[in-house]
């Protein structure tokens, strides 16, 4: 009998964000430092219900943010 569920893992990798992150989108970025910053942009949400939101979405897509502190 075949079972109910069958699971298969697809994505295995985890991207991590490095915070800080640009600020503003300047012209000649590249689409990983433009991409960086939509991100880290995210990450500083005003509102506690938008960042739980967010940290939602990237627990479903291995998506990690590091703050490096100096």
């Amino acid at each position: 009998m075949p079972q109910s569920i069958e699971y298969q893992k697809q994505m295995t990798e985890i991207v991590y964000v490095n915070l800080p992150g640009p600020s503003e989108s300047n012209p000649g970025m590249s689409g990983g430092e433009l991409l960086h910053g939509f991100l880290a942009e995210l990450y500083r949400a005003p509102s506690a219900e938008m960042r739980a939101y967010v940290s939602n979405l990237c627990n479903k897509w291995n998506v990690r943010y590091v703050e490096h502190k100096e």
